[in-house]
């Protein structure tokens, strides 16, 4: 048996040899933080600013089905159907309908959509900005490129 920590033991973040060298454990701790930041800086956007990545897809890829954006944003189908309501409720995307294939749903952005994300994306950048400080711009193409490869590697 180990001996316990003192809880009481400083500020510093709490660690553990076995995950502190890992990727995949400092991706997602980087992913909530840096989340959890921006959406307390913007608000007022109901669930906009955590989608704003898929809302850009569907502004640029306009009409796109829901099974290619859910392979974009490596989701099951049925996990972005969940989103797709939630945004469609907000009155920012809109699903039609393909003639000929009653199952299949073509997904477009709608002006409110286009507004929304047209005044976020000015607020995501400075949060960018912000996030990778201290970063030259070699060293965020390295670290762009690195993910890319995680990215592939998974896929």
């Amino acid at each position: 048996m180990t001996e316990p920590v003192d809880p009481d033991a400083g500020t510093a973040r709490l660690g553990s040899p076995a995950i502190d060298g890992q990727i995949s454990y400092k991706l997602r701790l980087a992913q909530i933080v840096a989340y959890r930041a921006f959406e307390g800086v913007v608000t007022g956007f109901g669930a906009a600013p955590r989608y704003l990545g898929l809302l850009c897809l569907i502004r640029d890829n306009p009409g796109q089905a829901q099974s290619r954006l859910a392979e974009a944003v490596a989701l099951q189908r049925s996990s972005l159907v969940t989103i797709l309501d939630r945004l469609e409720a907000d009155g920012l995307v809109e699903r039609r309908a393909v003639s000929g294939d009653r199952r299949m749903k073509q997904v477009w952005l709608t002006p409110e959509g286009g507004r929304v994300v047209d005044l976020l994306l000015p607020q995501a950048e400075a949060h960018e900005a912000a996030l990778t400080a201290g970063l030259s711009a070699t060293d965020k193409a390295l670290f762009l490129r690195a993910l890319d490869q995680v990215v592939q590697n998974l896929s």
